[in-house]
């Protein structure tokens, strides 16, 4: 006995690093949040819509870039195909692959936990050609996994709160997810934030314009996509890192300097006149501006010229909400045309936008944006005996009927224990049914918050409770 306490003892009870556990109020805020978004997103005309926790590698790798390929969570292949997969690499090949080397990752890992909830959308919609209208608008509130290091506010294991339109050029589009996105936000308590704006063909553009074209183009995003981050000294230090000439990086000085705000239309125009994607790119963003204008979020948006958004996948408009009196950012999105054409081979629009569930909840917490919500049930019928155990159940169940969240004690005898038990879980009313009452029908009705009890009937003891709760006027 001794031993097996001994062994036990080395057995960590901590969750893995970057989850964690939510105890019954993390969960009830979580709850109210997520309810509130969803309503929103149904306001919006969104469908809901959830994938599986894994998809299968091949639709998973060379969707994020080179840094998002790197943080996904990889699933060993099981049984006999693990073992032929590791005959044919030999030990020092495999050391040497498995440090980083995709090849090497994905003969042995045949699933994935999935990354975001973009790509998975993308193959529902190519694996279910013909089930869904030609514009379909969907929402997706589900957790996600990334294999980063763990940190504050950086998590391993997180939910996402996704918004997508998939069939549509228009940059109406663009207009209705930010600003169901934006009044998501608004109604949570947040009133202080910024939609950065910028378009994929207008920095590509621009970037072509400086003599930055294809892989490089690519790397190059990577590295203008940490410009809040490291600066514009930081930014062109890791340009030159990868390979980027300085006479290129002069070129893009005027895009890594220019003015972040509505103003930057003006200042980019005779800049792309040279480029006819960032002229388009220029346009479209102007438009999205123009229909915004008058809409929920339209004070909150401004152009951000040199906002990337590092995953491949992009191809239009891309968009941050930031708050920038809490230097956090709070949502992240944009147009990816051509990500379920890699599935289907089919052209088909499509633009998403995704709320970070966990930062929102933890500036709400630090904010106090949480109304008070009831978090235990509204009653506990205790248990006098095992002759009565009956009749405290059924009681339980007429004021279930009536709305109240009802506890039961299921251990007969000792009141004050039963109370106690009441008082640790914040429960502010105890019925209590002894031989007494159980012959005239009626109820001892205990307030634990005042101590005072009174017998009374079914009705007047429910009286009471939706009264102390207001929840008949709703407020509950």
């Amino acid at each position: 006995m001794t031993k097996n306490k001994a062994k036990n003892k080395s057995i960590s009870t901590s969750p893995p690093r970057g989850m964690r556990d939510f105890l019954p109020l993390e969960v009830h805020r979580r709850f109210y949040a997520i309810e509130i978004i969803r309503g929103v997103y149904e306001s919006h005309g969104f469908e809901p819509l959830e994938t599986p926790s894994l998809e299968n590698i091949s639709v998973l790798s060379g969707k994020y870039g080179e840094e998002g390929d790197r943080l996904l969570f990889k699933v060993l292949k099981r049984g006999d195909k693990l073992e032929t997969a590791l005959s044919k690499i030999t030990a020092p090949a495999s050391e040497k692959k498995a440090e980083g080397g995709a090849s090497s990752g994905e003969g042995l890992a045949d699933l994935g936990l999935r990354y975001d909830l973009t790509v998975p959308l993308a193959r529902v919609i190519a694996h279910n050609r013909g089930k869904f209208p030609r514009l379909f608008k969907r929402y997706q509130i589900q957790p996600v996994w990334r294999a980063d290091r763990p940190a504050k506010g950086r998590f391993r294991e997180f939910y996402q709160c996704d918004v997508d339109i998939v069939g549509s050029h228009s940059p109406a589009v663009e207009v209705d997810l930010l600003e169901a996105a934006a009044e998501a936000l608004q109604a949570l308590g947040f009133d202080d934030f910024i939609i950065r704006l910028n378009h994929r063909k207008l920095l590509f553009g621009m970037l072509s314009l400086a003599g930055i074209e294809g892989e490089k183009a690519i790397s190059a995003v990577t590295a203008l996509d940490k410009l809040d981050k490291v600066g514009v000294d930081g930014v062109k230090k890791e340009l030159e890192e990868r390979g980027i000439n300085q006479e290129s990086i002069k070129g893009i000085e005027p895009l890594l300097n220019a003015p972040t705000g509505k103003e930057a239309l003006t200042y980019l125009k005779p800049i792309c006149m040279d480029n006819k994607d960032a002229q388009e790119g220029l346009e479209e963003t102007r438009r999205i501006v123009e229909l915004m204008e008058n809409g929920p979020a339209g004070e909150q948006l401004a152009i951000d010229p040199c906002l990337a958004r590092g995953l491949d996948y992009y191809t239009g408009a891309i968009f941050e909400i930031q708050s920038p009196a809490l230097g956090v950012s709070l949502a992240g999105g944009g147009r990816y045309d051509n990500l379920i054409g890699m599935f289907s081979g089919e052209d088909v629009p499509a633009c998403g936008v995704s709320l970070g569930l966990e930062r929102i909840i933890k500036i709400m917490e630090e904010l106090m944006l949480f109304p008070e919500v009831q978090t235990c049930p509204h009653l506990l019928v205790t248990s006098w005996s095992e002759e009565l155990l009956g009749r405290s159940i059924e009681l339980a169940r007429l004021f279930r009927k009536a709305g109240l969240s009802v506890d039961t004690h299921f251990d007969p005898g000792k009141l004050g224990k039963q109370l106690k038990y009441a008082e640790t879980k914040s429960i502010r009313f105890a019925a209590i049914i002894g031989p007494e009452e159980d012959q005239k029908d009626l109820i001892t009705l205990k307030d634990l918050s005042t101590g005072k009890q009174e017998t009374v009937s079914f009705k007047g003891a429910l009286e009471q409770i939706t009264s102390a709760f207001q929840i008949m006027g709703g407020a509950f």
